[in-house]
């Protein structure tokens, strides 16, 4: 009888043991899907972080590329900009004096429109022998004289004709190449061409520097300086303009 009721209980312990571990059992299964959620999450996660950053970088680098050449000439200028007055420049002044032909004169005189677009062929290509190009010029008219601006980057030049005397007197004005990467830099007299070109690069520099935050954004988590450095690159022109610009 005790023999029995010894086998009884060490059953029912052993009833519980095995209880006890089909509920540990259950309980890990739970805990390793819960795991493997996580897992999943976080690889999903790093992969499209992985697949942004390749995307930002490609971008980055085309638009630092396209931008290279642009970006070192606008940041040069702006030295010589800034210092425009210390940098030594003498202008190269040019006059031409000469006298049109009277058959010339006599066109000029006699046009039978008071103020046409454009100036005569025959006297551009008299000029172009005299080394003398005016290009898309427009022509100012009066009564008894022509006047040509010929504005240009790093110089100028202007043209007069006298109907009366036939007198012609140009001159032109280069002030070197500084003057001249100057005006690049301002847009000042150069064109439709290069001012296409001044817009073109301002959104390749937009589009290489949002590029370059997002990359930043991406590895702020790993380097905790990104934010700091980045606000004092902000704070620094900004309390310049603010305290001491006025």
């Amino acid at each position: 009888m005790v023999i029995e009721n010894c086998y009884s209980l060490l059953r029912s312990a052993g009833d519980g043991v095995v209880v006890m571990n089909g509920a540990t059992q259950s309980v890990m299964s739970v805990d390793q899907t819960e795991m493997e959620r996580v897992s999943e999450g976080t690889q999903g996660n790093a992969q499209a972080r992985s697949r942004w950053l390749r995307r930002l970088m490609t971008w980055h680098w085309i638009s630092s590329a396209l931008a290279l050449f642009g970006m070192l000439l606008f940041a040069f200028t702006g030295i010589t900009l800034n210092h425009a007055g210390q940098i030594p420049a003498t202008p190269v002044v040019e006059t031409v004096e000469a006298r049109l032909p009277p058959e010339l004169i006599e066109s000029l005189s006699s046009r039978t429109d008071a103020s046409p677009a454009d100036l005569p062929g025959d006297l551009r290509r008299w000029l172009g022998k005299e080394g003398i190009g005016l290009g898309n010029a427009q022509p100012e008219w009066s009564d008894y004289e022509l006047y040509v601006s010929l504005p240009r980057p790093g110089g100028d030049a202007w043209l007069s004709v006298d109907f009366e005397s036939g007198e012609l007197l140009y001159e032109s004005t280069d002030r070197g190449w500084i003057s001249y990467l100057n005006d690049l830099h301002k847009g000042r007299n150069t064109g439709t061409a290069w001012s296409w070109f001044i817009d073109l690069f301002a959104v390749l520099c937009i589009v290489f520097c949002l590029t370059g935050l997002g990359v930043l954004y991406l590895h702020a988590r790993e380097r905790i300086s990104v934010w700091p450095i980045t606000g004092l690159g902000v704070m620094v022109p900004l309390l310049l303009a603010i305290l001491l610009v006025h």
